[in-house]
């Protein structure tokens, strides 16, 4: 092995000591100049046209991009809440099973109600829990988990 390959593995190994203890101090990165504008979940589904109803018909968000094999909703209210849904390619059907999503509305009651009327999948029921939400859970059609929540007041 030439000088040159063998340098660069004590580099690196430098480099990522520095990273880790400037990250524990939070010296990581400048918080002034980088600000986190939106983080989008992307969700592969084998059936886009039953994402579009569950998305649109029932969680009532928005379609702002429909280009047939990838789909974003957003939020009415608040355009930068979103969710893009991905034409899977692949020939096994994809597994979102371990996907979580929470989405805070202001009426779970009333989306409670609207989910049994529209026989979507209710995977727990509504619920208040201990720590100031009130919660239930339903599957998309794609198989991922949806939190729908309100804080108690």
């Amino acid at each position: 092995m030439d000088a040159g390959r063998s340098a660069s593995p004590k580099l690196l190994t430098v480099s990522i000591r520095t990273t880790k203890q400037n990250f524990k101090s939070n010296k990581f990165m400048d918080t002034n100049i980088i600000t986190i504008r939106r983080i989008v979940p992307n969700i592969y589904s084998d059936n886009l046209e039953k994402s579009k109803i569950f998305y649109n018909g029932f969680l009532g968000m928005e379609l702002v991009i429909d280009m047939e094999w990838i789909l974003t909703f957003a939020s009415k209210d608040n355009p930068t809440a979103q969710i893009t849904i991905l034409q899977n390619d692949k020939k096994e059907k994809p597994n979102n099973e371990s996907i979580f999503v929470s989405i805070e509305i202001s009426d779970v009651d009333k989306m409670y109600e609207r989910a049994k009327k529209l026989n979507c999948n209710i995977t727990y029921q509504i619920t208040n829990e201990p720590w100031g939400v009130r919660r239930f859970f339903v599957s998309d059609p794609n198989g991922a988990t949806i939190n729908l929540l309100t804080h108690i007041n």
